[in-house]
């Protein structure tokens, strides 16, 4: 296993169980309500249309709530993730909330060797997901691979801008302090806490990260076969990106609370397969 891979399937093997605990990824609720869906899907539910009966998998599916909330608007799901510490919180989420999810431990790059070529019909991607990826090309190659002719990607994301950004200037201002552009070296964070609130501290804190330009992605989605279908970019984010200047918003929402104009914060993108 390569050492980017090791590195951080060790920090979200840490991460899972704390997750899962939380309040951010309202478990007792999907539980308790079977027809609770999470806030990351039901954000993009007027551009996702109807997907009953089609067969799904979703890439980098921590610990399954986006993948559940799929399955419960039809869809036949599969989960996959690196992390084994994180399919065990989805199985058990799966299993409480009823849901019919099978879950793949695998990396993504290995997605196509494990699940088989153009098996499905959607390939869903979640918040925070293609950052832990250092080659984007490789990645819409797998996307573009796992469909089935006709079937389509669809994905949302933080926005490379919001990424590139220094969140812990005292000043507040936003000023660009990472790379925008996908980069060799790998970006290389310690960082003790986690996005959620949780009171556990952390052995593991060292995690492994590249960001990808918008062109980036669009081209190698492009350069794979995939014609590109729909395109938002969103003034939001499902999570406090920027601690102490951003507002929250209906549906779990976060924008900067001065001039949210300025920052594009996420975007939903879809692309199709062509037939031919």
């Amino acid at each position: 296993m390569e050492e980017y891979l090791a590195v951080n399937r060790t920090n979200w093997d840490e991460r899972a169980p704390a997750h899962a605990a939380s309040p951010g990824y309202a478990v007792a609720q999907f539980i308790e309500d079977p027809a609770f869906l999470s806030d990351v899907v039901r954000f993009d539910l007027p551009r996702l249309g109807d997907i009953a009966g089609l067969r799904g998998v979703h890439l980098q599916c921590h610990i399954g709530t986006d993948t559940v909330s799929l399955a419960r608007l039809g869809a036949r799901m599969t989960g996959l993730d690196l992390s084994p510490a994180a399919l065990v919180e989805a199985r058990r989420l799966a299993k409480q909330a009823g849901a019919d999810v099978d879950f793949v431990e695998t990396d993504t790059y290995s997605a196509v060797e494990v699940l088989g070529r153009e098996q499905f019909d959607l390939v869903f991607t979640g918040i925070g997901a293609i950052c832990w990826l250092p080659d984007i090309a490789r990645w819409a190659q797998v996307v573009a691979d796992l469909l089935r002719p006709g079937g389509r990607l669809f994905i949302r994301e933080g926005h490379p801008v919001l990424w590139a950004l220094d969140d812990a200037r005292p000043d507040n201002l936003l000023a660009l302090k990472y790379p925008y552009f996908e980069h060799e070296q790998a970006l290389v964070f310690d960082e003790p806490g986690t996005y959620v609130d949780t009171e556990v501290e952390f052995e593991h804190t060292v995690s492994h990260s590249w960001n990808h330009g918008l062109g980036e992605i669009v081209s190698a989605l492009l350069a794979s076969g995939l014609r590109l279908t729909m395109f938002e970019e969103h003034d939001s984010v499902p999570w406090e990106a920027l601690p102490g200047q951003m507002e929250t918003l209906d549906g779990g929402e976060y924008r900067v609370a001065d001039q949210p104009e300025r920052l594009p914060h996420s975007y939903t993108l879809q692309a199709v397969k062509p037939l031919a």
